[in-house]
């Protein structure tokens, strides 16, 4: 039975779509764009203004993370579904109800009061605002004929990465000009207007109501409680000791019970709730795999620079916004580039140069010092702008531009979770570092720093004199403490330079990697996808 829905799956050749679009579709097609932007850069607005929305619902600081982590859980549970969902109720009334329902959300959001309010309007959001994303992905390869792909591709691109990039710019932006309140009621004029724009213009397909009688409530609880629960642990273990946290325990518990009852239903269930079978299509693996790198990458680096640059530079959101606006500004400006470049060159060798182009820029981030600030981060940062926006189109084309209609609903999700929990594995992985190599450093350096050493005595007795010139105060205690604090920054400096390092490492090694791709199809299996 499987076998034959594999290969069945992999004879339907993709209907003629017609070379021209109707205006009504490119609008509808604009406006979902629009509504997946505002859902990703939802994450990251917040994300640099957590610091005044723990302010102003007076909130601990183990509670706020919560307001990012039950957005992230949510929407990761809801992409994946929303492939099953927009074939049973068609593209049109699900990104109505995710538009119209995220908008609703955010406005809620505004009004909490205090930080449980908070937690359930962000899941709400979270899980809603999820099925806006994999529908455009599934949209741009459906009603799009593939000589259009060298311009659809580059945008659902540049939105998927580019948003996540400018968001501490702009949450830090809003959070300083009015109050924490606006970074989610800047949702709402914007939602509203997709919402009726996508009610009125979307007409992709039909829906399939008799697919409700068969969904598989127990693959999406077991789905839910795989995912969840491994966004949690992957969020919370590492500044927890992972499994030394009883939370973290039991999450990893239910997200092992969560993930046999899910795979077992998605090969036994009638109509699984997340159809795995697109993996048996080669280029959709291989797709998927480079996304779930993207993901590191793209989250990781929208992660590591603001820290470093609060944590060793002491900058404000605002500052960091304004200190990598430059990534966001390197996609804008390459985005129609690789554009044009994919229906010119071959994809394989676009997605090497952009690996080795992320390479180049993490390489360059290991020889940072603690004076480093906007100049001397601007190579790297727009070695990874140009970079993401080389490796997101042909990667985008290669997973979902080869696969039948029937299949890209479902793809779409999968392959958008994908970077997703590329994004979390890689956050998980880069703070262990931090927090172990860190420890360790601290460790080495202190060793150095003892009333034994010549040099440290020296250093200490000078800057003794120095604080008993300037200040007068207990100037020895001055000293220790300002000693201690220099060598906590240069084992923070030095755990910093270990992520980048080992981040070029896995660059440069799927760079190598390319090669051993098939040479994907032109667009449309005829030539070269020209206009």
């Amino acid at each position: 039975m499987a076998t034959a829905t594999i290969t069945a799956g992999s004879l339907p050749a993709r209907p003629a779509v017609p070379d021209t679009i109707s205006t009504r579709r490119v609008i509808a097609f604009l406006a979902m764009v629009f509504g997946m932007f505002m859902a990703i850069l939802d994450i990251q607005i917040v994300s640099a203004s957590l610091a005044e929305i723990q302010a102003g619902l007076s909130a601990s600081s183990d509670e706020i993370p919560w307001v990012q982590t039950a957005y992230l859980i949510a929407e990761v549970v809801m992409i994946p579904l929303s492939g099953f969902l927009s074939r049973m109720l068609s593209t049109r009334v699900l990104f109505t109800i995710a538009a119209a329902g995220f908008t609703a959300a955010s406005a809620l959001a505004a009004t909490a009061t205090n930080i449980d309010q908070m937690i359930v309007y962000r899941a709400v959001q979270g899980f809603i605002g999820g099925g806006m994303i994999p529908s455009v992905f599934a949209a741009a390869f459906t009603i799009f004929p593939p000589s259009r792909r060298a311009i659809v591709s580059p945008m659902i691109g540049l939105v998927a990465t580019l948003a996540p990039t400018i968001g501490p710019t702009v949450g830090g932006y809003i959070s300083h000009a009015f109050s924490w309140h606006w970074l989610f009621l800047v949702n709402v004029v914007p939602g509203i207007l997709v919402a009726t724009a996508a009610w009125s213009l979307i007409d992709f397909d039909k829906p399939n109501l008799k697919l409700f009688s068969k969904f598989d409530w127990w693959g999406l609880a077991g789905m839910a409680a795989f995912l969840g629960c491994m966004e949690y642990v992957l969020e919370e273990g590492p500044n927890n000791d992972w499994l030394q946290d009883q939370a973290v325990f039991i999450c990893a518990i239910v997200m092992t019970i969560g993930a046999v009852i899910f795979f077992w239903r998605v090969f036994t269930a009638e109509e699984p709730i997340v159809d795995l079978k697109a993996f048996s299509n080669i280029n959709f693996a291989f797709g998927s795999l480079f996304s779930f790198v993207i993901g590191i990458g793209l989250y990781g680096l929208t992660y590591l620079y603001p820290v470093f640059l609060g944590r060793i530079r002491g900058y404000d959101s605002m500052m960091i916004g304004e200190a990598l606006f430059v990534s966001g500004l390197a996609m804008f400006v390459t985005a129609p580039i690789s554009g044009f470049l994919s229906s010119k060159m071959d994809l394989r060798l676009m997605m090497m140069i952009g690996f080795f182009g992320f390479a180049t820029g993490t390489w360059w981030m290991t020889h940072l010092t603690a004076d480093w600030d906007f100049y001397e981060l601007l190579i790297p940062q727009i070695l990874r702008g140009c970079s993401m926006m080389l490796c997101m189109v042909p990667i985008n084309n290669i997973a979902l531009g080869t696969l039948p209609p029937d299949r890209l609903k479902n793809a779409s999700g999968l392959f958008n979770l994908t970077r997703n929990l590329g994004g979390a594995v890689g956050l998980a992985l880069i703070n262990t570092v931090l927090i172990d190599r860190n420890a360790f450093h601290y460790a080495r350096l202190a060793e150095h720093v003892q009333w034994g050493s010549a040099a440290a005595q020296t250093k200490l007795q000078n800057m003794t004199l120095n604080f008993e010139q300037s200040t007068g105060l207990n100037a020895t205690s001055a000293a220790i403490s300002k000693l201690s604090g220099m060598v906590h920054q240069q084992a923070a400096l030095l755990s910093f330079m270990d992520v980048f390092y080992l981040l070029t490492v896995l660059f440069a090694t799927l760079g190598l990697f390319t090669m051993l791709i098939k040479k994907p199809a032109a667009p449309g299996g005829g030539g070269g996808g020209g206009h």
